[in-house]
This record gives structure tokens, sequence and C-alpha cells, in this order.
């Protein structure tokens, strides 16, 4: 089967194919594929001539780290990765059955949303996914990262998962695109501007996770499943190397737990020992923040909002931001080691 899957035509956009990515993420040897017999039914606009192998998502189980999770990648090279009834099925089925084995969801998502020659078939195929999505939250873990356009549908369901993993370069998340932003608002935007991997990290927050590279995504999906519960109520037995004390580490990073265990859970690790610098820095936002309110509040008593102005303090605020948290919270070489 592997022989039959179009590997270069990935490769020459710097990403990796749907199986090569399977198989970095998953424990060598692990993965089994389920349902990959599966065919669209579709007959209108010439989809009864055309044969699209696994109907475009490969669907299965591995292993991370020695335990099960449920897996599944959508292929662009096979109809761009396009969404139709049976490919929504898949989906929901793999999920269902991962709810019912108590196992975590994970979801590598490049597709450029609804099959349009299936009609509202490709609809009907995102309502049984999105169905199982709410099904599974709370009872398992959903995991999804964006490698590629994803476009309308394609977000909706990521969009209501635990996790959002997103790569630099290659994630995109939007709505609509920028040619339908450009005929209908008249404006010229990128699809990086639009929906890259830096604006849902450090604006949207919708990602969670931002990564430099697939390599480095993957890796980081690998240590999260380390940290988390793989189903409601699973008992959790740290190993030694993950042990620490949350409220001495709180103390010697100067944070509450709660502010400790956020910033672990987006990636960052705190310094433990802040300097002077620290102080002075969270004196300044503090009179940032005081600065945006004070406009806030001069624009709504004069009836209006002098746009240009909040829009240069806005940006000084998340340029300070993004300094804040590369000096402070997430140093390019830590020596931190938990205890």
């Amino acid at each position: 089967m592997a022989s039959n899957y179009n590997l270069e035509k990935q490769h020459a956009k710097g990403k990796f194919h749907a199986i090569e990515r399977i198989n970095n993420l998953c424990d060598k040897d692990s993965f089994y594929e389920i349902y990959s017999a599966a065919r669209h039914t579709c007959t209108s606009f010439g989809m009864d001539k055309k044969e699209i192998p696994y109907d475009g998502v490969i669907t299965g189980f591995g292993k991370i780290n020695g335990k099960k999770v449920a897996i599944y990648a959508q292929d662009f090279t096979v109809q761009g990765g396009s969404l139709g009834k049976v490919h929504g099925q898949k989906i929901a089925e793999l999920i269902d059955k991962a709810i019912m084995a108590k196992c975590p969801v994970i979801g590598l998502n490049d597709s450029g949303g609804a099959r349009i020659q299936e009609g509202v078939d490709a609809l009907c195929g995102y309502g049984e996914l999105f169905y199982q999505n709410v099904r599974a939250s709370g009872t398992v873990p959903q995991i999804s990262i964006i490698v590629g356009p994803c476009a309308g549908g394609a977000v909706y369901s990521p969009g209501i998962t635990d996790f959002i993993f997103a790569v630099d370069t290659i994630s995109q998340m939007f709505i609509t695109g920028p040619k339908v932003v450009k005929s209908v608002l008249s404006l010229d935007i990128s699809a990086e501007d639009l929906g890259g991997a830096s604006i849902h990290a450090q604006k949207s927050g919708v990602a969670h996770f931002r990564a430099s590279s697939e390599p480095e995504c993957y890796e980081a999906v690998r240590k999260l499943l380390d940290y988390i519960p793989h189903y409601y109520g699973e008992e959790i037995v740290a190993e030694a190397k993950f042990k620490f004390d949350e409220k001495k580490k709180a103390k010697k990073a100067c944070l509450s737990e709660g502010a400790l265990i956020r910033l672990l859970i987006r990636g960052y690790e705190p310094r433990e020992k802040p300097d002077d610098r620290f102080y002075d820095t969270m004196r300044q936002l503090s009179a940032i923040g005081n600065n945006i309110n004070q406009l806030a509040v001069q624009a709504h008593s004069l009836g209006f909002v002098d746009a240009p102005k909040l829009q240069k303090e806005a940006e000084r605020w998340h340029k300070f931001q993004a300094d804040v948290e590369r000096v402070f919270l997430r140093p390019e070489k830590s020596e931190l080691k938990w205890q």
C-alpha cells in the first residue's frame, strides 16, 4: 500500500505525507490502519469515474509512548484532502471506537474543506464528525494538529477539540480564504497573515501550541500525552522524571500554582529565579495595561474610538508581551530540571 502514496508531491511543498506524519507520531511499527478499503459513493460531476484511495483520509490505531491512541491523517495529495460523506464517516467511526477503547484521538488536519462535488452529502459527513467530537468531549482527549491549509468546514472540528498544534509556514486556519476576503472586503491579505501559526498562537489564541517544524510538533504531542490522562477517570501515576513540587516551583517562579500549570500546558518553562528586571517588567506591563484601559474609557466617554491611537497602543502591548515571554518564560536555552 505504501508504494501508492504520493510522497513526492508533499515533499515538494516541504511537508510530510499523511502516512509519514502518522509514523513520526506513533511508536515504531505500532500503527494499524482500519477502513482502508472505504470509497466514496458520489456519482455526480464525473466522480463515478474517479478513484479516491481510502477516500482521502488514513484512519487507525497506534501507540505513543506505549499507550494506545486513535489517529487519522488527511491526505492532501488525494482530492485535496477534501471531506466527503465517507471521509467524514471514517473519522466519526474512529472517534466512536476511541471512546469505547478509552484512548486519545489525534487528528492530522490538511484539508481544503468540504468536497463540493458531493454537495449536501459532504455536510452530512461533517455533521457525523461534529457529533462524535461532542460525544468525546470530556471523555477522551482530542488533539488537532494543523499541518496544511484548513478552510471552511475543515477548521470547525479542530476548533472544538481540546488541544490545537500549529506549525510555522505550513499551518493555516480560516473560515474563508484570502480570495474571498479580497472579493468581499477588497482587502489584500496573505494566507499566513489571515490564519497562519503566528496569528493563532499570538493573537487569536486558537492554537495552544506552536512549533517551528513538523518533527518538533510531533515531539511536543508525544510529550503532552505523557502529562495528561488518556480518558476520564484514569488514575495518573507520575513517573520519576515528571515528578515535581507544584507549590515549590510556583513560589520560585513568583507565580500562583494555577498560573504555573497554565504556563506548562502552553509549553512555557518559567525561570525559577527571576532577576530584578522581572519586577521592572511587571511594572511596565501594568502601566501599559492601565494606559490602554484609560484610552478605552476616554473613547467611550467621548462617544468615539480613536482607532489609530488604540491600534498603536495594542501593537506596543503585543510586542512587549512577546518580549516578556521570550526573556522570562521561554528562554532559548533552559537548564530547568524538574525535581
